[in-house]
């Protein structure tokens, strides 16, 4: 298998992972610890405020490129088995959910309108 074809393979893997910590979290099951690690890790994913900053080339995203994975492994295994299995099994199908084109029309007409009701109050 191309190594393009492993990374994408494992970057999906990844997405399906931290999907699937955000479906456990919510799971009254999961202990409070795992809960609190992977809150704290969304909010680090989410944050401006990196380890390494972004804007430095190639270095600035190694940080969500290792750090992140590492830290859902770690938080996986904090969660008992047969949860993390129906989390997984509950992400996988968000994942392959059908994506809707009415519904992305829908956004985009929203944002259309908002940046010309923007446009308009600029130009008044």
């Amino acid at each position: 298998m191309p190594l393009w074809q492993r990374l994408r393979l494992w970057a999906r893997l990844v997405l399906r992972d931290g999907l699937a910590l955000y479906v456990a979290a919510r799971d009254p099951r999961t202990p409070w610890l795992a809960k609190l690690l992977a809150l704290v890790v969304a909010a680090y994913a989410l944050s401006p405020i990196d380890l390494i900053p972004d804007v430095i080339p190639v270095l600035g995203f190694l940080d969500e490129l290792i750090l992140l994975p590492i830290a859902i492994a770690l938080i996986a295994r904090l969660i008992p088995a047969n949860i993390m299995a129906e989390s997984r099994a509950a992400a996988e199908r968000m994942v392959q959910r059908p994506r809707s084109k009415a519904g992305a029309a829908i956004i985009i007409g929203i944002w259309a309108l908002a940046l010309g009701a923007l446009a308009w109050w600029a130009l008044r």
